[in-house]
């Protein structure tokens, strides 16, 4: 399931059963 997370942050997903989560952190999730 592809996620996309839009809050100031950008993050790459590539499908192939493993989730790689490549980008800026801006915000950190409390």
């Amino acid at each position: 399931a592809p996620i996309a997370m839009e809050t100031g942050l950008r993050f790459a997903i590539r499908e192939g059963g493993r989730t790689v989560g490549s980008g800026v952190v801006a915000t950190i999730l409390e």
